[in-house]
């Protein structure tokens, strides 16, 4: 079994956790209410910023010329083709910049971006890799099984969304990802091995965080007392 098997085996209940999160399953019945879905996609337009800087990060810091290429172009698509997926939706809802501007950054969205900016500047780098990865994988999983679920439904409000994240071009993506740090995990020590499961881990609860913080429209506690 690869590192990779083992630490998805690892995480199966929280996995199912995240499909049937009500959030994915309103997004996959089509009844997601817009509010919830902008408010995610604002929360997501921020952290994919910060993820991206992160995937540059491990680019600079890769020695196989490959797999500084591979984090090198992730970044790319995370700024232009993800953020940009998310204007798409914006822009459709009628939401202006200066609108979406006054949306906080929620409590999760900081955190996530926080810790994965943390494992690019102080962790080794498979375990960067690793921490990276449920980004790429738990999205292509939640898609493809969401367009299996709406593959009837033409006319589904958040066909694209779907689409994107259950292409086969992202999904050899996270196939390419998956290799990077099966490779990585195979060269390194136990205690490394060990630090990028728990990274793995931890960054799978926050995808599940995520996705409950944007239908809970997670805001800071503190906020009714400043002003």
């Amino acid at each position: 079994m690869t590192f990779c098997e083992k630490t998805w085996a690892r995480t199966a209940a929280l996995l199912d956790a995240i499909h049937t999160h009500p959030f994915n399953a309103a997004l996959g019945e089509g009844t997601l209410d817009r509010d919830r879905f902008a408010f995610y996609l604002v929360q997501d337009g921020r952290y994919l910023v910060a993820y991206a800087k992160v995937l540059a990060t491990a680019s600079a810091r890769a020695t196989d010329p490959a797999d500084a290429a591979f984090f090198a172009q992730s970044a790319h698509t995370a700024l232009v083709v993800e953020r940009g997926l998310h204007a798409g939706y914006l822009g459709e809802f009628g939401l202006t910049a200066e609108q979406t501007g006054q949306i906080a950054t929620s409590p999760t969205c900081l955190a996530y971006s926080s810790y994965l900016q943390a494992a690019a500047l102080s962790a080794p780098l498979p375990v960067l890799a690793a921490a990276v990865l449920p980004c790429f994988w738990v999205y292509q999983d939640v898609g493809t099984a969401l367009l299996a679920r709406t593959s009837g439904a033409a006319d589904h409000p958040y066909r694209t969304w779907i689409s994107t994240y259950a292409d086969p071009g992202f999904a050899a993506s996270v196939e390419q990802a998956k290799a990077v740090v099966d490779r990585l995990a195979e060269l390194a020590d136990p205690g490394t091995r060990q630090a990028m499961e728990e990274a793995f881990c931890r960054a799978t609860e926050y995808e599940w965080m995520f996705w409950d913080s944007a239908w809970r429209m997670e805001s800071w506690p503190t906020a009714r007392w400043l002003t």
